[in-house]
């Protein structure tokens, strides 16, 4: 049986890494571009790109340091292998959007090394545990992908070895354990705060966990003392690394000079409510009653039932010791599921729900702990099935489906606009964007000082709005009045959803070209069920590009 998971987890590990290099389509959310590898595509590879607000406005709220050693990384090493003249043609939007990918799906495995290393600790069987891990869409989706969301995962589950003493090769007497070293702990505490200031919420429990540790371990005041000198010292020391790599970078690029703190601007931002209400205001059980159960599944069900039931015992216990005064027989006591696991768990599940704008990506770290806390449940193989049918369907909803026409799109778009034939002749591109997700400039590898391509985003606008646009662009107002535009040719292009397209044919626009790519969902403008069962259904599920025929009379 343990040769049976063992080679199962070898199948779900290259099977992530096959699928990271395939790669996915599916776009989960903005921030996976725009918090990393498209400021970093304009930084090193000087490509036109859109920098968000976080990193421009005079209180930045993200670190440089994390963007810059994962797509900062990948990108100069591309930039490095074409300018001597090794892979002439590094730069396209396969390899900018796969090379950070690979590198984080290449850190995920941190995850594996950490449940391999964690699970004896907490009484679970060790491949049972990794399949668990490496078979939830979570890992396979959210862990592929370059979100601070990820990150924040990874660094936890390091944080979590680090206090674990027998994940550290120590014996089975936790009060004889030797402390990990103080100097990692801080070291990894506050590269998470500074990566996502929520990391404070998940490192909580486990900083607790290890104060009590060591509180409670045969050692002299002395070394304790010790311990908690290195521990501030680390500490102190990578705050200042990491503030001063953040204040070079906002100097340089142009912000005022001073010294940029931006965790702190991170949690001024975002606690403010008017700020969140701007990002979207959820009930605060959101986490708990919807996101907990989209992103594990029967995992965070068979949580939930491990907490009331360990909850009930405890009741019994101090109900017994108040009616007799002594502690009750061993068998009033027992109990199954960890309780540390559950603080580790919910815990920060609910300091997260303390804010009204819940994602589900907010939960993914989370995965670790759930993975100890149910694999020594034995409740797993009775619901087997169950999930493997929910991964299965959450991979292909998240990895393929969702807004998974944009990227492909992108892709087509740039082999356009860098084709032999557009080389020859220089065209003027306008690229119009509705009802999508933000579009990665990046993706279209267009050196910044091309002024050829024209990339307006109308994200979800109404229907007068974006008629009106589209009459400007089809009677030529819009392009061929700049000198750079005399004397070529100009083209536009109507990216959008196969469910809005017929709201863009009564703009009583023509099209010479259209050009679907399958498949593509888009939540915000659903497909009409009926629509999915009739000969329309790829329509439904596809996203439409569309050429203006600018040489014609509007309708």
């Amino acid at each position: 049986l343990m040769m049976s998971a063992k080679t199962f987890w070898g199948i779900l590990a290259l099977l992530r890494i096959f699928w990271c290099l395939l790669p996915q389509t599916g776009y989960l959310h903005p921030d996976e571009f725009f918090q990393s590898p498209e400021v970093m595509a304009g930084d090193i590879l000087d490509l036109q790109v859109y920098y968000p607000w976080e990193f421009l406005s005079n209180s930045p709220c993200r670190t440089v340091v994390f963007p810059l050693i994962t797509s900062g990384i990948t990108y100069w090493m591309i930039k490095s292998l074409q300018q001597l003249g090794m892979w002439s043609n590094g730069i396209n939007s396969y390899t900018l959007l796969v090379s950070p990918r690979l590198l984080l799906t290449t850190f995920s495995f941190i995850l594996d090394y950490s449940v391999y290393r964690l699970a004896p600790f907490w009484g679970a069987d060790r491949w049972n545990a990794l399949v668990l891990l490496a078979g939830s869409y979570v890992t396979l989706v959210f862990y592929t992908r370059t979100f601070t969301n990820t990150l924040e995962g990874l660094l936890f589950a390091l944080l979590m070895v680090l206090i674990s003493p027998k994940a550290v090769g120590y014996g089975t007497d936790i009060s004889q354990a030797k402390p990990t070293s103080s100097s990692l702990i801080g070291i990894i505490t506050v590269a998470g705060f500074f990566n996502r200031p929520t990391f404070l919420a998940f490192a909580l429990m486990p900083l607790l966990y290890w104060a009590v540790l060591n509180a409670t371990s045969q050692h002299s005041i002395k070394t304790i003392a010790n311990h908690l000198l290195k521990l501030v010292s680390s500490t102190a020391f990578t705050a200042i690394i990491f503030t001063a790599a953040d204040t070079l970078y906002f100097t340089s690029i142009g912000s005022e000079i001073s010294l940029y703190m931006t965790p702190f601007n991170f949690l001024r931002y975002n606690l403010n409510p008017h700020n969140l209400a701007q990002h979207g205001i959820h009930p605060r059980f959101t986490h708990f009653a919807v996101n907990g159960i989209m992103l594990f599944g029967i995992l965070h069900i068979l949580a939930i039932s491990v907490g009331l039931k360990m909850l009930k015992v405890n009741i019994h216990l101090l109900s017994w010791i108040r009616l007799h005064n002594h502690r009750p027989p061993t068998m009033l006591m027992l109990a199954k599921g960890n309780p540390t696991l559950l603080l580790f768990y919910f815990v920060p599940l609910a300091f997260l729900s303390l804010f009204n704008h819940q994602e589900p990506r907010f939960l993914i770290p989370l995965i670790l702990p759930l993975v100890l806390l149910i694999t020594p449940q034995n409740r797993t193989l009775k619901w087997k099935p169950i999930i493997i049918i929910f991964n299965v369907l959450g991979a292909l909803l998240f990895g393929c489906l969702h807004q998974g026409g944009l990227i492909p799109c992108l892709s087509h778009l740039e082999q356009l606009i860098h084709s032999t034939e557009s080389l020859n002749h220089p065209a003027h591109y306008i690229l119009l964007f509705a009802h999508t997700y933000m579009p990665p400039r990046f993706l279209l590898s267009i050196n910044k000082r091309d002024p050829l391509v024209e990339i307006i985003d109308m994200a979800g606008t109404e229907e007068n709005t974006l008629c009106q646009t589209l009459g400007q662009l089809a009677n030529n107002i819009a392009c061929g009045t700049r000198e750079t535009d005399k004397e070529r040719t100009c083209h536009f292009f109507v990216i959008t959803p196969g469910t809005v397209r017929t709201t863009i044919q009564k703009c009583g626009v023509l099209f010479k070209n259209e050009t679907l790519i399958f498949p593509h969902l888009t939540m915000e403008d659903p497909p009409q069920i009926s629509f999915l069962f009739s000969e329309k259904w790829r329509s439904q599920l596809g996203l439409y590009i569309l050429q203006i025929d600018r040489n014609e009379q509007s309708i």
